[in-house]
């Protein structure tokens, strides 16, 4: 029974820490994707897995977004569109948890341009919106992501401009704050390994168990104990001495 305990496999929590870039703010006005950046977190630990791409919107770039993100019409002519890509991004994302910070904004997106592709949507209950727990945990406060990092201590001093990549990066931390952090050596260990763990943590203190001492009475102390038991009205040990 011990054997089986230490030889059962932990279970992996797979997440996909998520954000995109656009054109604009809304898909049903033409609106499309223009970068998308993945990061792989298992057991809450980043794992270095990353997807990344550029996407080609076939449109030009609204200027209030270029000056969000940064990425021209120009730059983004050289990349493929999204139906060229759609095949390694759901390969990557799978059915995982999808971690994004307003999820709604970035769901609506992804569903539109998989629908275009002729594509399944996403079910939105695979999306966990990190602005919905930060409002929740934090309530009354900023709950942007520059005013999260800001909050945690987490240097978010290269994001100059948003960046789908950087933007998840920064979230993952995010993330695992507004969840209390991880714990990477307990999370990651085999079964065993805990076990071991804990062995570590218990200081075993051995008793010293001496030898009885053996020893005789004087003529004077056993006189003194039949005297005590004179005193004693039908004590049981002298009805046993009888």
């Amino acid at each position: 029974m011990v054997g089986k305990i230490f030889n059962r496999k932990l279970n992996i929590m797979r997440e996909i820490v998520l954000d995109t870039e656009t054109t604009g703010l809304d898909p049903n006005l033409g609106h499309r994707i223009v970068e998308i950046g993945c990061l792989e977190l298992k057991n809450h630990i980043v794992t270095g897995e990353k997807f990344h791409v550029y996407v080609n919107p076939r449109r030009d770039m609204a200027e209030e977004a270029f000056k969000i993100h940064g990425l021209s019409t120009e730059f983004l002519k050289e990349h493929p569109p999204f139906e060229e890509h759609v095949d390694a991004f759901l390969d990557f994302i799978k059915k995982d948890r999808l971690i994004i910070h307003n999820a709604r904004f970035d769901m609506k997106f992804i569903n539109a341009e998989l629908e275009w592709c002729g594509r399944k949507p996403l079910p939105f209950k695979q999306a966990h919106d990190t602005l919905k727990m930060a409002r929740e945990k934090h309530p009354g406060s900023p709950a942007s992501l520059d005013a999260l990092c800001k909050r945690y201590k987490i240097d978010n001093s290269n994001r100059t401009l948003h960046g789908a990549l950087l933007d998840s990066e920064l979230l993952a931390e995010v993330y695992l704050e507004l969840i209390g952090g991880a714990q990477p050596d307990f999370m990651t260990s085999t079964s065993s390994e805990k076990e071991a763990k804990k062995d570590e943590l218990i200081t075993v203190i051995e008793r010293q168990i001496r030898k009885a001492r053996d020893f005789d009475l004087t003529p004077d102390e056993i006189e003194q104990h039949k005297e005590l038991l004179k005193k004693l009205k039908n004590p049981i040990w002298a009805k046993k001495a009888s």
